[in-house]
């Protein structure tokens, strides 16, 4: 008797409860004849139909966990952006719609990173509109370096990431650590929130063009007495598409089926979980002990450039959550000293720390402070402790090294040339000697057209000159360039060479020699005067 009274009441709640449609556009369900699957039977009762995608009646019925719930969801539930209906805001959402299979991609590369960049916006009281924003800004890859020199997910350039804590050396880049960055982004985000009171059209357009950017163009509408709302201003290109693509974002993240689209979904719960370390450890051997492919190993930790985690820290990794236990168990087990691998190396005539360190791929800082040298100075003879990979460097194929080495052999059109870096080369000059433009060539050598270079360093240059020409770079005359000559000076300042002044001001360092009466061998001191004579149209700063 028990027993029918709870089929009785369950049925009149299941009829009696409106189900939701699948679309906010559909008509109310239509009353229809269930076929034999859609027909759930509790035994020893009459069958009683159930709409099979009610997932947790069904799960409550056949002993399955229901399962959890979807981030877009949530993620929709928190958007609090203001809604605006604008032309670039249009023509941003016409581009996404018509490319569904970019939004598929990008939303299969922030499956691991969705939920821990939620709770993080969550915690800081942020919309979670901006957790779409690593689409505009990397399409989540997070081994993204812009030509800006702004790095991972979020794109931080490196003073930005600097003035909020993300450490940046030859083993770590927190601008790419997943956990590191997203915090320092919602700290960015919500200080410039504040800063505009609270108009987050200009906290969003600061964050991509910079503070100053934006309240120049302010003021620039003021003094015009025209309006300063974002869609009125002046702002650089990027920066004008910047916003109505996160807005368009939006809207097609809030009714996908508008616009055609299927986003898969996401579970709402952690994807990963971090777990410290105490020390450096070799990357191969930490996927070992958690049984974790290497590479998904470095997409959970991009942050660190080598085969290791920085000596001096940060000491965690982002292990999936289902291999924490697994880690954490044989970690324990394991000698401190069995993290890393260490060859001791005796010392030759003519060896120096930085070769030593290029042949073992480690920093000399590190070789430094392992084997306590104040000094680079070396003896015939003694013995140095040098920590290195477990496995050959091709196996660590997400290492900076790996990653640069597979886009350098990359084929292009052109003539393949191996450049070494000599003192006083620029960026500029060796674009205009092979005929490619100066962001293709630090792309094709994963830089950017702002990073120094520096003597010995080799790249890559696809060349659209003869082989015969571009290896013979003096007999190749420039092409003319509008100039403007001026004469200058400038003070020497600390840490200052030759070398760097002349890459500075494009100039040579023949040149700087003669105009100052430099005899070889004469070294720079500091507050001494230079003349310089430098082509104002050119020079990088």
């Amino acid at each position: 008797m028990t027993r029918i009274l709870i089929v009785v009441l369950l049925t009149a709640t299941l009829s009696g409860c409106a189900l939701p449609s699948s679309s906010p556009s559909e008509n109310p369900v239509e009353p229809v004849e269930k076929t034999p699957e859609q027909v759930a039977t509790v035994v020893g009762d009459a069958p009683f139909p159930l709409l099979m995608r009610d997932e947790t009646i069904v799960s409550q019925l056949s002993n399955e966990p229901a399962p959890p719930p979807d981030i877009w969801r949530r993620i929709r539930a928190g958007f609090d952006l203001p809604d605006i209906d604008h032309a670039r805001v249009e023509q941003q959402l016409s581009w996404y719609a018509r490319n569904p299979e970019y939004m598929q991609r990008v939303a299969q590369r922030a499956r691991p990173y969705l939920y821990y960049i939620v709770e993080t916006l969550e915690q800081y009281n942020l919309p979670l509109e901006i957790a779409l924003l690593p689409i505009v800004e990397s399409a989540f890859q997070p081994f993204a370096y812009s030509h800006g020199r702004a790095s991972g997910i979020w794109q931080f350039i490196p003073s930005t990431g600097r003035l909020y804590g993300l450490k940046q050396n030859w083993w770590y880049d927190g601008r790419r650590d997943i956990y590191a960055s997203t915090e320092a982004a919602a700290k960015f985000l919500k200080r410039m929130h504040d800063y505009y009171d609270g108009d987050w059209m200009h906290a969003l357009a600061s964050y991509n063009s910079g503070l100053g950017n934006v309240n120049r163009a302010i003021r620039r509408n003021q003094v015009r007495n025209r309006p300063t709302d974002f869609f009125s201003l002046n702002l650089p290109r990027e920066t004008e598409a910047y916003v109505p693509k996160l807005l368009a974002l939006k809207k097609l993240i809030e009714a996908p089926q508008e616009y055609g689209l299927t986003i898969d979904p996401i579970p709402d719960e952690a994807y990963f979980a971090r777990v410290d370390i105490q020390g450096q450890i070799d990357l191969a051997r930490a996927a070992e002990l958690a049984d974790l492919d290497l590479d998904e190993l470095y997409r959970l930790n991009p942050g660190y450039n080598r085969w290791a985690t920085a000596p001096d820290g940060p000491h965690y990794l982002l292990l999936p959550k289902d291999s924490v236990a697994t880690f954490e168990k044989r970690l324990a087990g394991l000698d401190r000293h069995q993290m890393v691998t260490w060859q001791r190396y005796r010392i030759r005539q003519g060896d120096t720390l930085s070769g030593i360190a290029a042949r073992y791929n480690t920093s000399i800082n590190t070789i430094k402070r392992i084997n306590q040298l104040r000094g680079t100075l070396l003896r015939e003879g003694q013995s140095l402790m040098i920590p290195v990979a477990s496995q050959q460097p091709e196996n660590y194929r997400l290492s900076q090294t790996q990653r640069t080495q597979r886009l350098q052999n990359r084929p292009r059109q052109g003539n393949k040339i191996t450049h070494v870096v000599r003192p006083g080369d620029t960026f500029w000059e060796l674009a205009q000697r092979h005929s490619v433009s100066v962001r293709a060539l630090a792309a094709w050598n994963a830089m950017a057209p702002g990073d120094p270079l520096k003597p010995g360093q080799s790249l890559i240059i696809w060349s659209r000159r003869s082989d015969q020409a571009a290896l013979n770079p003096d007999q190749i005359a420039l092409p003319a360039q509008r100039s403007l000559t001026k004469r200058i000076g400038y003070r020497v300042r600390r840490g200052d060479s030759l070398a760097r002044i002349s890459q500075k001001f494009r100039v040579s360092i023949g040149q700087l020699r003669k105009w100052n009466n430099l005899p070889v061998g004469k070294y720079l001191q500091p507050g001494q005067r230079l003349t310089l004579y430098v082509d104002v149209m050119q020079t990088s700063s």
